[in-house]
């Protein structure tokens, strides 16, 4: 296939760009392979002479096109929440234009998109992918004890696809039984080890849903390898993400649970967390009424309590909560998972590290923790992320876990403000570069995916990108101070709060917002600690006090 073949129309004149919060612009709009561009004509009504709109084809969701007389307007609904309106002269080029967006913007090929073609001056191809994520994980572990060990049983991924070649496993476990076990697990997710929590030896594990189905079939090597995790007389929690009602079905469909004759060590805990359709439903639901200017204040709160969103970021902190408890305070291992293993379980296990690890709450130990407990661990990214809250398609496989998860770490930040390197800034791009990218680094479903694909060879990381110091700033929390304790998040319903950054991103202005944050790293840069503590009251003064906003506006 030929991008040329997809382009009706490559160019219009006089097209006229309008986008909520800024000035209209007039210009020469141009349509190429993965871009939409806007050139301003220059001078002429006030306007500036070089504004330009860069628009990654891939990052629309939805195209909507109107006519009236002979000319027409298109509004583009943007995978990042972002909505632009087109007016463009003659119905021809209008129906085209539209007709070239769309075609482009559902090239479903992953070798077709832009990270394969992206090349900035600034980068080199081999930058900035972890090199052996999981080999520097079990180094860390291995520092502290020996009863762990990398197993390569999945080097070739014949054991299972959506593992990566090396896991981490219990050291007195075979590979023949590792092999046996995955049989028994769904998509030969087996038990793996997802985070040894220092301070008392305790593990997280993760898994798909064991394959008991309705005769109750047993895995001597599975109860062997669950059993090598715990010592005699200890105890497990295993924390499956599904109803108990969901978990009876699944058994009849060839799933189930562990059965506790077979595990008499391990008690079962169920902690429900939507995923799949009604994830995505809520996702929607939610951005609908941000954006819906008419809503008075009691249809306002009624809509955002009908969408469900905050309670499902409620129920991911309160279960990931759940599992940090387990490891922290009753020093008992903990086995995570639901159906898969590769949607809620991996939210759970990665915002319990959060919650844990002072490392994982640096820019670097989270970019780890994305690297080894999202990306790596075969979080479907291509799948959950084909669409976002605007399109007009019949869902499929699409639910925002990835976004579930960022803004419960959002949550995190706003309750302990000094406890984070990385500011709200690096959670917004990793969203849009999750759902439209110029980056290899959350393309494809899977690490065997990425290989056939060629994407650490063939594309540019994400990382790199970010590690750059102009980037990496932009990334940086000015008022982190190291924090060596366990953050225990308030899971109240007046504790959670709508993440307005995200959701509210393209409806309202954040200038003032962004001139406070400006003028904390400027004191930050220059030691001031006096004035910086008065610009953070500042600060905290502006999101809370409407008459304090007002106030900075005069």
């Amino acid at each position: 296939m030929e991008f040329s073949e997809l382009i009706k129309t490559a160019t219009v004149e006089s097209v006229l760009l309008s986008c909520a919060g800024q000035p209209a612009v007039k210009g020469t709009l141009c349509i190429t392979s993965h871009h939409l561009l806007l050139s301003s004509c220059p001078g002429g009504e006030g306007q500036p002479s070089a504004v330009e709109l860069w628009l990654l084809i891939r990052n629309v969701d939805a195209v909507e096109k109107r006519l009236a007389g002979s000319s027409g307007t298109i509004t583009l609904r943007c995978k990042d929440l972002k909505v632009l309106q087109l007016e463009i002269p003659g119905m021809e080029e209008c129906l085209n234009i539209a007709s070239s967006i769309e075609a482009l913007s559902s090239v479903d090929s992953v070798m077709m998109m832009y990270p394969f073609f992206h090349r900035p001056q600034s980068l080199r191809l081999e930058e900035g992918w972890p090199r052996l994520p999981t080999e520097r994980h079990f180094q860390q572990i291995a520092k502290q004890t020996t009863q762990w060990r990398l197993s390569d049983v999945n080097q070739d991924f014949a054991v299972c696809p959506t593992y990566p070649p090396a896991v981490i496993v219990p050291a007195a476990v075979s590979e023949e039984t590792l092999r046996r076990a995955a049989r028994f697990r769904q998509g030969g997710r087996f038990p793996v080890l997802s985070y040894y929590h220092t301070r008392n030896g305790t593990v997280m594990l993760r898994s798909g849903q064991p394959l008991t189905g309705p005769n109750r079939k047993r895995c001597p090597e599975d109860e062997m390898l669950l059993g090598s995790v715990l010592d005699e007389g200890e105890r497990g929690f295993i924390i499956d993400t599904r109803s108990a009602q969901a978990a009876k079905q699944a058994r009849m469909t060839g799933g189930g649970t562990e059965p506790k004759s077979s595990y008499p060590q391990w008690k079962r805990l169920h902690r429900p967390l939507e995923r799949g359709r009604p994830l995505q439903e809520s996702f929607i639901k939610l951005v609908e009424a941000c954006n819906d200017a008419s809503l008075g204040m009691d249809r306002w709160l009624g809509r955002l309590e009908s969408c469900r969103w905050l309670s499902h970021v409620k129920a991911a902190l309160s279960t990931a909560c759940l599992a940090a408890q387990c490891l922290d305070r009753e020093e008992s291992c903990v086995l995570v998972h639901g159906a898969e293993g590769t949607d809620t379980t991996l939210l759970v296990t990665a915002l319990a590290q959060v919650i844990l690890d002072p490392g994982c709450r640096t820019l670097k130990g989270f970019q780890d923790l994305l690297e080894r407990e999202w990306i790596q661990a075969g979080h479907p990214f291509h799948l959950r992320c084909a669409r976002s809250a605007y399109s007009h398609a019949r869902l499929k496989q699409e639910a925002p876990l990835f976004l579930l998860f960022l803004d419960c770490v959002w949550q995190l930040s706003r309750q302990f403000p000094f406890s984070l390197e990385f500011s709200e800034g690096l959670l917004l791009t990793l969203f849009d570069n999750a759902y439209a990218s110029d980056y290899g680094t959350f393309l494809c479903n899977n690490e065997k995916e990425r290989c056939l694909c060629k994407v650490k060879e063939s594309t540019h990381s994400l990382w790199a990108w970010l590690d750059q110091p102009e980037e990496r700033k932009k990334c940086l929390n000015p008022l982190y101070s190291p924090n060596p304790l366990v953050i225990w998040p308030s899971v109240e319903p007046q504790s959670i709060q709508l993440w307005q950054g995200l959701f509210f991103r393209w409806i309202r202005s954040s200038q003032y917002l962004d001139e406070a944050w400006a003028e904390i790293w400027r004191l930050v840069e220059g030691s001031d600690t006096a004035v910086k503590e008065s610009a953070e009251n500042r600060l905290s003064r502006s999101l809370s006090d409407p008459a304090a906003r007002l106030e900075n506006e005069r």
